[in-house]
């Protein structure tokens, strides 16, 4: 049986009255579950936020030239003025950075590929295309030539106007075009896919976990069983309610199943006891979205390697659960440049603010909902869904194959990889290395160790 939660939200009158273009269709007459709403409200064709904002994502005319600019006080200043040239929500790090970040990530990648075989690249969410058009940049000037002549960098972008961008960003150097396609899908579509691939590849994921559908479970205390949240409109048909529901969903019991693995008794007996003192409910964010995408890149890429970069952490969250997302009008800063307290309100975009939601359903087509990273969970889902890791009860003879991980801040990465010089002002401040402190970097690659 469903219990029910309503939520009721103020808005300033300036929102309220453009709130009327979002909210009609991102539920029906029926319930949804909080990924699906979550997927309706940012990319629905019709009202999903990506897809009514098509200048979202802002391109540079040109490179920043940090060694040009005295300190950050400077910086600051040269992107004030950029976000207000530009009209636009944010600008990525591998946009703002390039074409240094994207080396970076090249580097990493000639680092460690078999370069005995023909490399191949696949991107989920190119954005711009500046990655794509970097990374060929840097193969092509510093690799082989047989390298760069015989490799492939295949685009996944649910986006048809980022493709459109995404094309003419790489299409600048004419030799790309050969090396270089989009697809127009959703990558956690096993469909798009078609048969299994085998040869070894790359998996870039730039800032896309963020963005991924979640689910939410509650519980009404500590040892409570977990249960579905599911989103149903109301007969106002205006306001939007929570029903809670015992867990049946096979993805989120699945994610569930991941998250409490290695959950030992002892800590299970002292929850029970604790919550029988200060009994207190409980909400949880579980990126069924990233699962979901990385069981289909495993069955379908099944000797690939990944390197993904999101946010670790995001500040002033006023939305309760354990990775809770940001549910703001505007894009953060940069996109990830909320990067800590001590510079965490600097949203230079168009008229300087951004309003922040303090419920997810207020995004109803009208706001960006982006989570934190797990890191540590990606991690296990990632040696899960290669099989690796199984789950409990499963006692089949399936075997995976182990999985070498590594997780870096931004920083250590760009100093591993990449070029820090180059993102150097002239009194030493690096905004690449000292901003970004709420990032990370995963890498992941194959290994011939059977379990």
């Amino acid at each position: 049986m469903f219990t029910r939660s309503p939520t009721t939200k103020k808005l300033s009158s300036f929102f309220h009255s453009h709130k009327s273009h979002f909210s009609t269709n991102i539920v029906g007459e029926k319930p949804v579950l909080v990924r699906d709403f979550i997927h309706s409200a940012l990319y629905d064709p019709k009202h999903g936020y990506f897809s009514q904002r098509s200048r979202s994502v802002g391109v540079l005319e040109r490179s920043i030239k940090f060694n040009q600019l005295e300190g950050r006080k400077a910086y600051m200043n040269h992107l004030d003025k950029i976000y207000k040239r530009s009209d636009i929500s944010w600008f990525t790090p591998v946009e703002l950075f390039k074409p240094w970040y994207a080396h970076g990530i090249a580097e990493a990648i000639m680092r460690t590929s078999q370069l005995s075989v023909p490399l191949q690249i696949y991107e989920i969410g190119g954005g711009s295309g500046i990655c794509a058009k970097g990374i060929l940049d840097y193969i092509m000037l510093n690799a082989p030539a047989r390298i760069y002549n015989n490799m492939t960098y295949t685009s996944v972008e649910i986006s048809p106007s980022l493709a459109e961008i995404q094309k003419e960003t790489v299409g600048e150097v004419r030799s790309h075009l050969s090396k270089f396609r989009v697809e127009c899908r959703d990558a956690a579509d096993r469909s798009g896919w078609g048969d299994v691939k085998q040869q070894p590849c790359w998996v870039i994921m730039l800032e896309v976990l963020d963005n991924l559908p979640h689910d939410l479970v509650y519980s009404e205390n500590q040892v409570f069983p977990w249960k579905e949240v599911w989103v149903e409109k109301q007969h106002d048909k205006e306001s939007l309610f929570e029903l809670y529901k015992p867990l049946e969903d096979p993805l989120i019991k699945r994610c569930v199943e991941i998250v409490e693995l290695d959950k030992n008794q002892s800590v299970s007996i002292a929850k029970s006891v604790w919550s029988k003192v200060f009994p207190k409910p409980r909400r949880c964010w579980l990126p069924t979205g990233c699962l979901k995408l990385l069981a289909v890149l495993h069955e379908v890429l099944p000797r690939m390697s990944l390197i993904a970069s999101d946010f670790s952490y995001l500040p002033d969250v006023s939305i309760p659960g354990e990775r809770a997302p940001l549910v703001s009008t505007k894009g953060p800063f940069m996109h990830g440049h909320r990067d800590d307290l001590s510079c965490s309100h600097l949203d230079l975009q168009k008229d300087g603010r951004s309003l922040d939601y303090n419920s997810y359903l207020d995004a109803k087509g009208d706001a960006d909902i982006f989570f934190p990273t797990d890191f540590w969970l990606l991690e296990r889902m990632d040696h899960y869904c290669s099989g690796w890791m199984k789950p409990h009860g499963d006692n089949s003879a399936r075997q995976g194959k182990k999985r070498r991980t590594l997780v870096l801040d931004t920083s250590a990465f760009m100093e591993e990889f990449g070029l820090p010089s180059k993102t150097r002002t002239k009194d030493g401040y690096n905004p690449l290395l000292d901003d970004f402190k709420n990032t990370k970097f995963y890498l992941s690659v194959p290994t011939h160790n059977i379990k």
